[in-house]
């Protein structure tokens, strides 16, 4: 029996993980060697921070009065500034934009009111990795209007860099559907608790996710920013020799059960995390997909 789906998804409790907190004794020396590093990273600190105040026309306060231009000039500047900032992170995405853009002809026209948001949200955007990656979102919808909601944008316009690294990281280890509309993070199986197997200490396994990059303080980031799901989401009962077809990064996985009974646990993708998941490209952790065979073992195989 071969199924293309999971069906009766449930939703299942995961224990919050508990942290350590190391207390490190310092001696005399190293109190004051960790002083002067402090201070070199205060004075640092400032040089940034005037740095940051000169490129945003903010750092009349640092000069005398009398070589202050006017408030009112001081203020028309910063918001020229700003503007032009502006128009030219617009000028940079549209650039990358087009290079993701086909010359075939597409049967529907983007919304001008999408596009109207898409530029309030990414004309403030100037770091280069980001831009990219607004590029392929305006890309994207103009192909196929609809593949990115409005939620989506203002969802994404509110993550860093470190947490669109941490999507990605999600996306390295997640399976897809055929169609790649549910994408999920498999975190373990088991077996159904009966009487024949109920003190069997293999009956459950445990994906080491931590250990492939991606934390239960990572998941719990992802989900803040409602990228997936914070609780774990589980199949449906699969019968011994059922199997399950999913898609991990353009390689095809089958995993079959070995009894009966046997169960995949999961973190899901919400909707926003499936939508900004199109973004990263498909790249194969074939260490993960070693462990996840191995650690699954007991309940499935994993073929392919």
């Amino acid at each position: 029996m071969t199924s293309n789906s999971i069906e009766n998804e449930k939703i299942i409790e995961h224990p919050v993980e508990s942290n350590t907190q190391k207390i490190v004794k310092h001696d005399s020396e190293k109190s004051t060697s960790k002083a002067s590093t402090n201070s070199a990273a205060n004075g640092s600190s400032q040089k940034q921070l005037l740095g940051l105040a000169k490129k945003f026309s903010l750092d009349a306060a640092f000069l005398p009065e009398n070589k202050q231009a006017p408030l009112e000039d001081r203020s028309y500047r910063r918001k020229k500034l700003n503007q032009l900032r502006q128009q030219q992170n617009m000028e940079a995405i549209m650039l990358r934009a087009a290079q993701y853009c086909s010359d075939g002809t597409i049967t529907d026209r983007a919304d001008q009111d999408w596009f109207s948001h898409f530029v309030t949200l990414a004309e403030g955007i100037s770091n280069k990795v980001m831009q990219d990656l607004w590029a392929k979102i305006l890309a994207g919808e103009i192909s196929q209007p609809g593949s990115f909601s409005l939620k989506t944008l203002q969802t994404f316009r509110s993550m860093s860099i470190t947490e669109a690294k941490l999507l990605a990281k999600a996306c390295s280890l997640a399976v897809t559907d055929a169609r790649k509309k549910n994408i999920r993070v498999i975190s373990g199986a088991y077996q159904i608790p009966k009487l024949f197997n109920f003190f069997n200490r293999q009956r459950q396994q445990r994906i080491d996710l931590n250990r492939a990059g991606l934390s239960y303080a990572d998941i719990l980031t992802l989900a803040d920013n409602h990228l997936l799901f914070e609780q774990e989401t589980e199949s449906h009962s699969l019968a011994k020799g059922e199997k399950i077809q999913f898609n991990y990064n353009g390689k095809q996985l089958s995993f079959v059960a070995s009894k009966v009974d046997c169960i995949l646990t999961f973190y899901k993708f919400t909707p926003i995390g499936t939508e900004l998941a199109h973004l990263v490209a498909d790249n194969v952790d074939n260490d993960y997909l070693t462990a996840l065979k191995n650690q699954l073992a007991e309940n499935f195989a994993v073929e392919g």
